[in-house]
Order: structure tokens, then sequence, then C-alpha cells
């Protein structure tokens, strides 16, 4: 009797067709590139490699297969010369010396018969070079899967700019905050760049938020070092921030969290957070919030991360320490609205459309 399952057999084969088309339609843009792009073909271009990460390692692969072809010329390695983020949507445009058209046709054979006989998807290359940024408005998230299948996620409102090189891993927090999930290499440490501060780590995961007056660090798993950051990014920034930070760094481990003072004026106090706050704390992943037990002023000021409504709480001291308890979804006001007045008795008035004053009932 065979047990093995009819599905399981026809996702290989969807997924070998899916990795042909991957190829043909690398070579298919590499062929344009030679004869030269028109307008509208660079936003399909675009659009073609922000759609999936593997579009961008297939074109590489096959690029560094034609390479190794005598008969033919040689093809110059692929590289990125600008990549901006809007709306979370990557723009990258790409540049390559000149080559041929039949290089497609072959250039697909070769990959074809290297790897697709052994079932294997398209092979995982490092980009040599990636410089690119990625935003959000206030009330998205967006999860980003960085050349080394590292995962990065923004929160709300937040900012990043990625630089990716054969020796360095760099990401830049300008605004917000990010989940990142780190790929393990020893050889090419992963730096965070966030309010005066380099948060470094060689495979782990953390959470960074920059808040007003600090800069939170938590981390959830393996172990990250702490230390200055370079006044400029510049060659010799980057080459610094290639190696490991010096052992005698601040070391923050799993389910530990550290508020840094970007100005440097108050020590650093690494504290041990258990894992219901942490679960609060990152629960923005799955588009909560949850409180335990915050005063409503704080849960205020979180909720107003998600949603262009502005909160009054007039002078009414009792109702700002009044502790609010629960999951929220982010962005439902109407929801946040009657949770307020069913459990805790404070009722709304509605301002402006992006004002509510709150009052409390006792």
């Amino acid at each position: 009797m065979n047990n093995v399952h009819p599905i399981h057999l026809l996702s290989k084969r969807h997924q070998i067709e899916t990795d042909e088309q991957r190829l043909e339609q690398a070579c298919d843009w590499i062929s344009r590139i030679d004869r030269g792009l028109q307008p509208e073909e660079h936003q399909a271009l675009q659009q073609w490699l922000a759609a999936n990460a593997q579009h961008h390692e297939v074109l590489l692969e096959v690029a560094k297969l034609w390479d190794k072809m005598d008969a033919l010329s040689r093809l110059s390695d692929l590289f990125p010369a600008t990549e901006k983020a809007k709306n979370s949507n990557t723009v990258k445009h790409w540049a390559v010396a000149a080559s041929v058209a039949t290089l497609c046709m072959l250039g697909a054979l070769l990959y074809r018969t290297q790897w697709l006989p052994q079932q294997e998807l398209v092979p995982q290359v490092a980009a040599t070079s990636l410089h690119a940024t990625y935003q959000t408005k206030i009330g998205e998230n967006n999860t980003i899967e960085l050349p080394d299948r590292s995962k990065l996620v923004l929160n709300t409102n937040s900012f990043v700019t990625v630089r990716y090189s054969e020796k360095t891993r760099i990401i830049e927090l300008l605004r917000g905050e990010i989940n990142i999930d780190v790929a393990h290499d020893k050889s090419r440490p992963l730096s965070v760049i966030a309010g005066g501060k380099v948060i470094q780590a060689v495979g782990t995961a953390f959470n960074v938020d920059i808040h007003k007056d600090y800069v939170e660090l938590i981390v959830t798993d393996g172990k990250v070092l702490v230390g200055a950051q370079p006044k400029t990014l510049d060659e010799a920034a980057e080459q610094l921030l290639a190696k490991p930070l010096p052992v005698s760094s601040l070391a923050i481990s799993k389910g530990e969290r550290v508020d840094l003072d970007p100005k440097g004026k108050t020590s650093a106090k690494v504290r041990k957070i258990d894992q219901g706050d942490i679960t609060a704390s990152l629960s923005w992943r799955s588009g909560n919030l949850i409180f335990r037990g915050e005063t409503m002023q704080e849960a205020l000021a979180e909720i107003s991360r998600y949603t262009n409504i502005q909160f009054e709480l007039g002078d009414d001291e009792k109702m700002k320490q009044l502790p609010i308890a629960g999951m929220f979804k982010t962005g439902d006001v109407d929801a946040l609205l009657e949770v307020f007045k069913n459990n805790f008795n404070v009722s709304h008035e509605r301002l402006a459309p992006d004002r509510i004053r709150l009052k409390y009932a006792g």
C-alpha cells in the first residue's frame, strides 16, 4: 500500500513549476535590461522584485551561473542602485552589464540540470549589496523577510533603513518599533542602531521600541550586546560594525528588558520580565494590545499610537490613574469606547471627528 499522500506530490510538482517560472521571468528581465528598459518596464521590474524575496535570489544565482560559462560573454554582477519603500512596498532599481539574450535559455537550462532534479528550492544566496528603506503608516504593520532570512516586523508609524553587504548587516531604526528574528551568522553580526545605541546579535530575537526619552529593548531569544552608536554611518563606521562588540559591552539575555538612555545620563538597568509581560509587550504583532493593570493614562498613550484620534482626559486625576486590564484590537476605537463604558464606567463625547473627550462617572 502506498502511504505517500497525493497532495504532497502535487505540492512538490507545483513548487518545481513555480521555480521554473521564476527562472524564466528572471531571464526575460535580464534580456530586457540588456537592450534597455522603458520607463514602464522599470516600474514593472521593481514590482516583480518586491513581490517575493526569491525573485531577488534567483536573479543573482542564474547570473552567477552565467559567469562560469567560458564560451559566452561574462555577465557582471547585479547590484542595486537605489531602494526606497513607500506604503510598505519596496522599490528597487537594478543595473547590469551587457549580455546576450541567448544566455537566458542556456542559463535556465544549466540551473535546472544542477538543482531541479534534486527537488530543491531556489538556492539561498546572500545579497552582496542591499540598501533599502521601509516604513509604516499609523495603524499599519509590515513583515519583511531579509536576504539572509532574518524576519523584520515593523510596528505602527515606524521607519528603518537596511544596509547589507558581504561583511555587514545593519538596520537603523529612525522611528517607531521593530521586532526582529535574526538569522544566525557569526561571521556577520547584525547591528540595530536606535537612539544613539548599537544593539548587536549573531542569531537571536529581540524587540526595539523608541520612546520620547528612552529606547526599550526586550530580548525574547538568545543574547544581545549593546554599545555606543558611531557618530556617522560612513564606510569606516560600517567596517567597525562588521566586527563583534567587545565582550565587556552591556549584555541582555532572553527574558530580560532594559531601557536605554540615548543621552547616556542614566545607567542602564537590566531586569527580568515574565512571559506574561513579554506577550503583552509584543501583542501588537498580532494586531492586539494587551494591558495588565496599566493606568488609563498609560493605556491611552499606547492606544494613540495606532490611530489619528486624540483622547482628552481633562483634569480628572482619578480617571487618569484608573487601572486598565484586557485585550483590545489596535485601531478599533468604537469597540474600545464600548469597553470603557461597560467595564470601566467611562463615557465619551466626540468633540470632532479626530477628538474624543472621556468622562469618568466614578
